[in-house]
């Protein structure tokens, strides 16, 4: 099925861009689906392809032609998920260790985003078929609190106030070794590790990446530590904190090789502070950790 509109341009509209022109006349599409209608060239302007940035002039023509969203072809599936917070716009979600964000080429099990069919009736459409909600992601191993849009505009503003570092991410993790300050920060760019490709590495030309931390209690080989996101890089405080020589407990990839207990890496995002994209209003969430991390510090207490 596909949504087709003429819009013929008036005096008003003169000289507008056609990207905003376009955008005030789908109020219900974000600015980056637009920009892809154009494009992608299911935007015409008489019959013509061109840019987002086209200046529009008097009686122009211009055809837009909409694809219905693809049907998913993920079947739902009930995995319990513990949604904390849900409105018409958003949910958030304490995603258990173990527990892949999406589907991917390289992974076709259960994942996050299944549950989420099962759970919610509404998904955003931004990020495709396989990514429908998705706005942010933690890591398989990885317990904690993620963000998920239910309508397109929420996403796009969700982003935005990603890409602005605007979304506030506290972890708590267990790191090998003894932290011999009481806080620091770890200002280093993360890139693609250059021979192993699955692996992210601080890197000169990377993109920058921060990461503040606190200690929170010490043990004799171990440390309890807060982390604060302040960028948000793929696997930004496991590759920070073995650089500085304190990986994080269990963590089969930047880690010893010898890991301990069996659920990934003893790291959860415990807070998460974000405005409303909506209703604008300061929205903050905490989850305890999981039953698995709470055990093991025992065992170290």
């Amino acid at each position: 099925m596909k949504q087709e509109k003429i819009f013929k341009i008036e005096s008003e509209f003169v000289g507008e861009r056609l990207d905003q022109y376009l955008v005030k006349a789908f109020e219900d599409k974000s600015r980056s689906f637009i920009t892809n209608l154009i494009k992608n060239g299911d935007v015409l302007v008489n019959g013509n392809q061109v840019k987002p940035g086209y200046s529009l002039k008097l009686n122009d023509q211009i055809y837009v032609a909409i694809n219905e969203p693809k049907s998913l072809d993920l079947e739902p599936v009930n995995l319990d998920l513990d949604i904390v917070y849900e409105d018409s716009y958003l949910l958030v979600v304490n995603k258990p260790e173990g527990l892949v964000v999406h589907p991917a080429e390289s992974y076709d099990g259960p994942t996050l985003v299944h549950g989420l069919l099962y759970q919610s009736d509404e998904l955003s459409s931004i990020n495709g078929v396989k990514r429908p909600g998705i706005v942010h992601r933690i890591d398989k191993d990885t317990s904690g609190l993620l963000i998920v849009a239910k309508n397109d505009i929420a996403h796009q503003r969700l982003s935005e106030a990603f890409s602005k570092h605007e979304v506030k991410r506290i972890y708590t993790a267990l790191v090998y070794g003894k932290i011999d300050v009481l806080k620091g920060v770890i200002d280093m760019p993360i890139g693609r590790h250059r021979t192993n490709r699955l692996k992210m590495a601080v890197d000169p030309e990377g993109k920058r990446a921060v990461t503040h931390f606190k200690v929170l209690e010490q043990f004799d080989k171990y440390t309890l530590i807060e982390c604060e996101l302040e960028t948000g890089r793929t696997h930004q405080i496991r590759v920070h904190m073995a650089h500085i020589g304190y990986p994080i407990v269990g963590d089969p990839i930047y880690g010893p090789k010898d890991v301990i207990g069996d659920t990934g890496q003893f790291l959860h995002a415990h807070t998460l502070t974000f405005v409303h994209p909506i209703k604008n209003e300061h929205m903050t969430f905490t989850v305890d950790m999981p039953e698995s991390f709470k055990q093991m510090l025992n065992k170290l207490r």
